[in-house]
């Protein structure tokens, strides 16, 4: 009998957000692997499930030695289920190294998808969320949490982050020294809890509100991305210099031009135009 690995997603807030999959695998799992095995036994008493299996305890600390013997109870044919105290396992919570250790043995790794602060911020923000990046906690000091945010401060994705309620006026504060107090955001708590709320608007207006406001519990940031620039900001040289970029990482003249043209909101047509002119200008600088 071969054993394997089922990661789940629990619920971050509201217990109904339980999936059938996951009640189904409390259930019937051999062993249960949770951060926090107190919460797990709340978890399934609300949701009125008997956790049959054998219940451990996987946490930051103890991971390099749990992950083994996990990886041990699969190759005897057990199936292992890991859960986090919210959310999905390895998203800014343990669950790396027995994921590593169990598809280098050649192991099934399941996954049984359901709730996230990542993408439920994302889709409570109201901000262009096409794309985006996830940066979990930023760092706890003030110099090394502006270190990593001016790493961000050209990143047109929307970014989001998780942030303990003490640190957040500080953290909004390195957000506005680096991205200004303009920049649209939506700082998001509680979600899904009786408590939910969202503040939406720019971080200087969002910063004041939560001045007032003690935040509490749980807190997820969505951070708009930075606009691109408009045709009208950029010059000439600028548009043919960002089609040669473009080309230079591998894009086709024809590609290239559009791609910027799309960026900036101009006929693709005129773009190239720009660049055929340059190269007739100066034809070692710009070859479409």
């Amino acid at each position: 009998m071969t054993g394997r690995l089922v990661l789940a997603a629990t619920p971050i807030g509201n217990s109904r957000d339980a999936s059938a999959r996951l009640i189904e695998m409390l259930q019937s799992a051999d062993v249960v692997a949770a951060e926090d095995t107190r919460r797990l036994l709340n978890l399934a008493a609300v949701l009125g499930v008997r956790v049959s299996g054998t219940m451990l305890s996987y946490y930051d600390a103890n991971e390099g030695d749990r992950a083994g013997e996990l990886v041990r109870r699969i190759a005897e044919g057990q199936t292992v289920l890991l859960v986090s105290d919210a959310g999905m396992p390895l998203v800014s919570d343990p669950g790396h190294r027995v994921v590593t250790l169990a598809i280098a043995a050649g192991f099934d790794v399941d996954v049984i998808p359901g709730p996230s602060a990542v993408t439920a911020a994302l889709a409570v923000s109201g901000l262009p969320v096409e794309r985006f990046t996830f940066e979990g906690f930023l760092p706890r000091r003030s110099g090394e949490r502006t270190t990593h945010l001016q790493s961000l401060k050209d990143e047109r994705r929307a970014m989001v982050f998780f942030e303990a309620p003490h640190r957040l006026l500080d953290s909004l504060q390195d957000c506005i020294a680096v991205f200004g107090a303009d920049r649209e955001c939506a700082v998001c708590r509680e979600l899904t809890k009786t408590h939910q709320e969202v503040q939406r608007g720019s971080l200087a207006k969002v910063r004041e509100h939560f001045l007032v406001v003690e935040p509490r519990g749980e807190i997820t940031v969505v951070l708009a991305g930075r606009s691109a620039p408009l045709a009208a900001d950029l010059s000439d040289v600028d548009i043919v210099n960002r089609v040669l970029e473009e080309q230079a990482a591998g894009l086709s003249a024809s590609a290239a031009s559009a791609a910027v043209a799309k960026a900036i909101g101009m006929p693709r047509q005129t773009v190239y135009d720009l660049v055929l002119a340059a190269k007739r200008e100066r034809p070692d600088s710009a070859h479409p």
